[in-house]
């Protein structure tokens, strides 16, 4: 009997040093909940945010920001979000921060000017992106900062890479026409760009004679098409100069398997190269 009482008591004791070391732990403290209008922001936030965060992007990638249409579950996630990032030109952000209703939702403005698919680009709004999460987390702020600068070396061999793969297929200075979406992008590669064009619905027939005859003026080479506004806006354009055709996405996760930045400028540039014939 004395003996079952001892190992009852013993089974007591550890049951109650356990509960004491359980208690004694430090409680995870939940993801921060970030909202971002597009997947250039979102990518950003989760190669800097780690586990940190937890991120819904509202436009899909292979969409026109323009032309998003607000959902209830849009709503619903600015309602349960702490952090909502966006670039600024977004016509549909306010009106849906406006019905979330959530006064502790903070709302950023990441102001970045140029094509974010371009790697200066791209390492300059990881910066901005790196204050933000840090100003909203400051305890994980020294893990942000480190992610953040590996993120930068990643850019920076990235451009390196491809830099040399476009100068050895000789595009610098090759004559293009070029939808306004890509115009920062197609610059970054090294394209002479003759002259750029909107949206199919702006694309009127006296607009297309005049870009046709400045194609032919010029001696254009390559056509290139934003996947996002219109992936094939200037396929009768580049027809009538005789010139390859090409389109590029401005947003990661707009072609399959390149839901990461690195992965869709890769992408990009491997496209320009096939339409080179290199």
């Amino acid at each position: 009997m004395k003996s079952f009482t001892r190992i009852r008591s013993i089974l007591l004791i550890l049951a109650l040093l356990a509960l004491l070391i359980s208690g004694c732990r430090p409680t995870p403290t939940p993801p921060l909940k970030v909202v971002t209008t597009t997947s250039l922001l979102g990518s950003i936030v989760e190669r800097i945010g780690g586990e940190h965060v937890s991120v819904t992007v509202l436009v899909p990638p292979g969409s026109c920001p323009g032309h998003f249409d607000i959902k209830p579950g849009d709503i619903q996630a600015a309602a349960e979000g702490k952090l909502f990032l966006k670039h600024g030109w977004e016509g549909f952000a306010d009106k849906l921060i406006e019905s979330a209703k959530n006064p502790d939702l903070k709302v950023v403005t990441i102001e970045v000017k140029g094509n974010w698919m371009a790697p200066p680009v791209q390492s300059q709004a990881v910066d901005k992106v790196l204050a933000a999460l840090s100003e909203a987390d400051p305890p994980h702020k020294d893990e942000f900062q480190k992610n953040a600068e590996a993120y930068k070396k990643i850019i920076e061999d990235t451009e390196k890479k491809l830099k040399e793969k476009l100068a050895a297929a000789g595009a610098e200075g090759v004559p293009v026409l070029c939808g306004k979406y890509q115009t920062g992008f197609a610059k970054w590669a090294g394209f002479n760009v003759v002259a750029t064009y909107g949206r199919p619905e702006e694309l009127t027939p006296q607009v297309v004679k005049e870009l046709v005859e400045k194609g032919k003026a010029a001696g254009v080479k390559l056509v290139i098409d934003n996947l996002q506004s219109g992936p094939d806006a200037g396929v009768e354009i580049a027809k009538e100069i005789g010139a390859a055709h090409v389109t590029l996405s401005n947003f990661p996760g707009g072609f399959e398997g390149t839901e990461t930045w690195e992965k869709a400028v890769e992408k990009n540039v491997e496209l320009l190269l096939e339409a080179m014939g290199k």
